[in-house]
């Protein structure tokens, strides 16, 4: 279940980032809120991923220091 959802994250933050670029490259009024939603989205995608791993690590209680030997 992880890696299938790690793939999806690199997916979408893949299209994010052809997305930027070809919102850069177009020159249209309503490309550029377009441009900072994609820009806003790289990062912040990122970030919720990263979150949500920590808060299942802590809510499975899946903690390596613990089980040294």
């Amino acid at each position: 279940m992880k890696r299938v959802l790690a793939i999806i994250g690199v997916i979408l933050i893949l299209a994010l980032y052809v997305l930027t670029f070809i919102f850069s490259i177009i020159d249209d009024p309503k490309t550029m809120s377009f441009f900072r939603a994609s820009v806003a989205m790289t990062i912040l995608i990122p970030v919720m991923i990263y979150g949500y791993q920590l808060v299942y690590r802590v809510l499975k209680g899946n903690d390596t220091k613990g089980e040294e030997k």
